[in-house]
């Protein structure tokens, strides 16, 4: 970790004492990387560090790619202090920031100079529209939580088009919105869940759950909760001799808490990075480099990627690297990304998973 560190300070010192490449065959490719890499999220920004490093030996041939790694602390006056040092280094783009404090700190700075941001983790809706009347530039790799439940109740809806389901939640803000958000997808295909109720979450024996569920008639239900829940009530169902289909979100990946989860359970999520065909060369470049393929590694390469690229077309097509974001479609380990005039990429990374009893496998579609 103390090489890393030395490494990315030599980075930051080079880029701030020398000018910028201005030779017709060279391009400056200077890139700011906000990342927590200090307290309880350094880990993923070690992930993220290390992927745009490591994009950046991929540059064009005639080009120099200097990624400017910062501590953003994720915290507001962290991200303002990133944003001050990205402007003094002069860089084109930035990509990173985990914590919506330091993002929402460094966005008016960075807008003020026309810089912007390619985050690949903040799903935050209204994240632009708070701080400014017109929106800020900032572009997403990750669908805002609205675009998710909205994929996710389409997915359903094919999915169990001529089944009885339910739609519950665990009464939480982030459970709420979810399950309102599927239900309210599913509706505009014309179905209705024969079920809705906000359940007590955290509970070894959700038998009492499960009972209404039956007596509702639901074979399907999809819960906003968390997985340790989604686990409980599968085990109650179990138990009643219930045959019951459970369905939920990404949460269904967080780490097991006692009871696993039932095998033939569904899940509903993007495919994680590494696993996807296309992040083949990154994946054997992280591993070249002897770091972990795993979390924002592939994401930290991609978001480099775009951001090589747009400046890339920017200099040549004499533009901001801003309207190149808004206006391009760019070749990534993630698969073709474009943005849409919010900002967020434009297609549905979102599939259907299935637990075999180990892990999620893909189901047909």
């Amino acid at each position: 970790m103390k090489h890393l560190t030395l490494l990315r300070t030599m980075f930051l010192s080079l880029a701030l004492s020398f000018p910028a490449v201005t030779s017709a065959a060279a391009v400056d490719m200077r890139v700011g990387v906000a990342a927590p890499l200090s307290g309880p999220f350094a880990l993923l920004g070690q992930q993220l560090s290390d992927g745009a490093h490591l994009a950046t030996t991929m540059a064009p041939p005639g080009t120099t790619a200097t990624p400017i790694v910062v501590d953003d602390k994720c915290s507001a006056e962290g991200g303002a202090a990133a944003a001050e040092t990205f402007i003094k280094a002069g860089v084109r783009i930035v990509t990173g920031f985990f914590c919506t404090e330091a993002l929402e700190a460094a966005l008016p700075l960075l807008a003020e100079k026309n810089i912007p941001v390619l985050t690949p983790s903040i799903r935050e809706r209204g994240l632009t529209e708070r701080r400014a009347k017109e929106p800020l530039p900032v572009f997403r790799l990750a669908l805002p939580s609205d675009r998710e439940a909205a994929a996710a109740g389409e997915i359903l809806a094919n999915h169990w088009r001529d089944k009885p389901f339910a739609i519950i939640d665990d009464g939480t803000i982030r459970g709420r919105e979810l399950a309102h958000g599927v239900r309210t997808a599913i509706e505009a295909k014309g179905l209705k869940p024969v079920y809705t109720d906000t359940y007590r979450p955290g509970l070894d024996n959700q038998s009492a759950l499960v009972a209404l569920l039956r007596r509702a008639g639901a074979t399907q239900v999809f819960i906003g909760g968390e997985r340790g829940d989604a686990a409980a009530i599968a085990s109650a169902a179990a138990k009643l001799n219930y045959p019951l289909e459970i369905a939920s979100d990404e949460a269904l990946r967080a780490a097991s808490g006692g009871v696993d989860l039932a095998p033939g359970t569904l899940m509903i999520a993007a495919p994680e990075a590494e696993t996807l065909p296309s992040a083949a060369p990154a994946v054997a470049a992280i591993r070249g480099a002897g770091r972990p393929v795993e979390g924002y590694a592939v994401p930290g390469y991609a978001s480099l990627q775009i951001a090589m690229e747009a400046v890339m077309a920017a200099e040549a097509g004499k533009q901001p690297a801003l309207a190149i974001l808004r206006s391009r479609t760019f070749t990534t380990v993630l698969g073709e990304i474009r943005f849409d005039e919010s900002g967020n990429r434009s297609d549905n990374p979102y599939r259907l998973f299935r637990y075999d009893g180990s892990r999620f496998i893909p189901e047909a579609q």
